[in-house]
């Protein structure tokens, strides 16, 4: 498949689960989204469309442990992710993968049991 009408099926995959997924204030959106070298997890309030918490590879504690998009990277971001969610006072989520598949022991999977184990209800 050529690269940019693999981008506009993803794209087009996004949408229409964020159709059907929508986050409020009290219980945000928590967006999940795997690139080739990072994971990023936003908590987003669609409402009034604006982030409330995030947490990434990339930001500042995780990125001194060099970590990638593996599944020990989910774990961590997972858990970190859950824990500025705690701090922005959010107890309780919608999951959205982004397309992402979710496969039992998957990346998806392991971050998603590290947020809950963390205390994030889903």
């Amino acid at each position: 498949m050529r690269p940019e009408v693999k981008r506009r099926t993803e794209q087009k995959r996004r949408w229409r689960i964020r159709n059907k997924v929508k986050g409020t204030a009290e219980r945000p959106r928590m967006s999940v989204r795997f690139t080739e070298r990072n994971i990023y997890v936003q908590f987003i309030d669609d409402a009034a469309g604006r982030t409330l918490a995030s947490a990434s590879t990339r930001h500042e504690a995780q990125a001194a442990a060099k970590l990638a998009a593996n599944k020990a990277g989910a774990e961590t971001v997972g858990q970190a992710a859950a824990a500025a969610a705690k701090e922005a006072g959010i107890q309780t989520v919608v999951f959205d993968r982004s397309g992402a598949r979710y496969v039992k022991g998957g990346k998806v999977d392991i971050l998603a049991n590290a947020a809950r184990e963390s205390g994030l209800k889903f």
